[in-house]
């Protein structure tokens, strides 16, 4: 089977992590996974482009001069020609709308089956909501659309896609690179800020100074994802843990916010925001333990990754997270939006090495077992095989052509 993926990237984020995760495993199968990457006028990020083709993964840039650029349906119908693909995968509100439209133009004998996956919609502001409104019409006319949790199939139905289209699947990744990634070099810009010696970074020795300690925080910064949580809990347990550095690994709209936050509540010699990063399995290898403080989420790879890294992690309970964090086996789960529950959560697994450690282990078994790259390509396969029975692009208008 020949699937073309379409993305407009912002990064190498959870969606970019799944198109990787699925192209390996089904290139390995014997499949083709081909990319296609927006090439953005406004935010040209092509990390996934160089990546992909570092790895040996065709992929390909579709210039995209404005957010509505009406060559890009054209773009996308000459590459899936070009590239001789069966299935279009999109992956994003702005994929999903062109790929709706490149086939919507195209003769009913060439018209190919669309699949999206949707990881979540962040409604951060009233265009990106609109955003959001759009895409969920647009899956209306999809043979076929994977959540990746139970929150976002609820919106899916809510805005009208068959309950038969859907598909919940669980995110899946590749554990090679987790494994014995502390071998890694780690490189931070200002290390001086960061513990040294021997407690630094992760430690299995329950002897060790526990306030000496790395904790990690991985994600886009927009609100939806909490770093201001995150950063209120750190305020919170500076007296406890006086030698604890935290560090966060992303980059987004929130920045901003972040910085100002970090001054106000003058943590800036505990902190270092990170930006995007490449080396993400030594990131992980250098912490002690993740936290995750989302308001909105579906299952983030990021979990799943910190996981494959036998880190546990203290995270809100929201979206589909709860499946992978089992509190008490692999992590602890508190409630969203909660600054007094995340720090307790934090303090409890600072203070306790050999819970960490077991923890951690615990969180490596489970994503072995539950959130493999294989796993997830095998269900994904299914649905690939279901829309491509299901024939051409249904002609059912959306609601606002009727």
């Amino acid at each position: 089977m020949r699937v073309l993926h379409l993305i407009s990237s912002g990064g190498m984020y959870g969606a970019e992590a799944v198109i990787l995760n699925l192209s390996r495993t089904l290139n390995q199968q014997g499949h083709a996974s081909l990319v296609g990457v927006f090439s953005n006028s406004s935010n040209p990020n092509l990390q996934l482009h160089e990546l992909a083709l570092a790895e040996g993964i065709e992929s390909h840039r579709i210039p995209c001069r404005s957010q509505i650029d009406r060559s890009v349906p054209s773009a996308i119908r000459s590459l899936a020609a070009s590239t001789r693909a069966q299935v279009i995968h999109a992956h994003g509100y702005k994929a999903d709308v062109y790929a709706w439209l490149a086939m919507r133009r195209s003769p009913s004998s060439r018209r190919l089956p669309l699949v999206s996956t949707c990881h979540t919609w962040y409604d951060d502001n009233p265009l990106v909501w609109l955003y959001g409104a759009v895409d969920r019409q647009v899956l209306r006319s999809y043979q076929a659309v994977i959540a990746v949790s139970g929150e976002v199939q609820t919106r899916l139905l809510a805005a009208g896609v068959s309950a038969g289209r859907i598909h919940f699947i669980r995110n899946g990744i590749d554990l090679r690179p987790f494994t014995n990634a502390g071998t890694q070099p780690l490189r931070f810009d200002n290390p001086a800020t960061l513990p040294t010696g021997p407690t630094a970074g992760r430690t299995a020795d329950p002897a060790a100074d526990s306030a000496k300690l790395l904790v990690g925080w991985v994600g886009r910064l927009t609100r939806d994802k909490g770093p201001d949580i995150f950063l209120r809990a750190i305020a919170q347990l500076r007296s406890r843990f006086p030698s604890a550095r935290y560090i966060m690994a992303g980059e987004g709209p929130y920045r901003p916010e972040c910085e100002r936050l970090i001054a106000e509540l003058a943590v800036g010699d505990l902190v270092q925001l990170l930006g995007q990063r490449s080396d993400m399995p030594a990131i992980f290898a250098s912490c002690d333990l993740m936290v995750s403080s989302s308001r909105l989420e579906g299952l983030p790879m990021a979990i799943l990754e910190g996981m494959a890294a036998s880190l546990p992690w203290v995270a809100a309970s929201v979206g589909a997270i709860p499946l992978a964090i089992r509190s008490g086996e692999n992590g602890i789960l508190i409630p969203p939006e909660n600054v007094e529950a995340l720090a307790t959560g934090m303090s409890r697994l600072m203070r306790d090495a050999e819970e960490r450690t077991r923890m951690g282990a615990a969180a490596r078994a489970i994503t072995a077992n539950e959130f493999s790259a294989e796993r997830m390509t095998v269900d994904t396969l299914k649905v690939y095989q279901q829309a491509l029975a299901g024939g051409s692009m249904e002609d059912k208008p959306l609601a606002e052509e009727a």
